[in-house]
């Protein structure tokens, strides 16, 4: 899918576009995930309540910040935008104590409920449009990978 309507000269863009992961060919999803690991490792130290109130900050910005690039790119839902899986991977790893495995198990996790869409992922994912449908799906992605993070730790 074309990338040209994109700039990362645009502040707004540049976040929805996972500060550039967005825009690798293959697996933009995959690398827009990575490319929260950083901020997630720089978050670490936080209070439990900070770190809610960001995530929550995350996603309802993300909402305006993910519904901005769709329009410039005249796409719904284009895959270079992932803003998204940036906040679905902050939501998996909530109150999960951070350390290489755990960030591998969670990041896999995330990406499995993301790429296969069980329900009510799926259902929101074809029903749910604008900022608001390209955040939600991948929100409550990280909730089910957050669910079976706690079952496992």
């Amino acid at each position: 899918m074309k990338t040209d309507k994109f700039t990362l000269s645009d502040p707004v863009q540049f976040l929805a576009l996972g500060f550039g992961s967005g825009l690798i060919p293959k697996a933009p999803g995959t690398f827009g995930t990575v490319a929260a690991i950083p901020l997630l490792l720089l978050c670490s130290s936080m209070a439990t309540m900070q770190y809610a109130l960001l995530v929550g900050f995350m996603a309802v910005i993300g909402i305006y910040i993910c519904g901005y690039a769709a329009k410039a790119a005249d796409v719904h839902d284009h895959p270079a935008i992932v803003w998204d899986e940036i906040v679905g991977l902050f939501i998996t790893m909530f109150m999960i104590p951070l350390t290489w495995q755990t960030i591998l198990v969670g990041f896999i996790l995330f990406r499995l409920f993301d790429i296969f869409k069980p329900w009510p992922i799926s259902w929101l994912d074809k029903h749910c449009h604008g900022g608001f449908g390209i955040m939600i799906d991948d929100v409550v992605a990280g909730f089910a990978a957050l669910a079976c993070m706690h079952l496992i730790y």
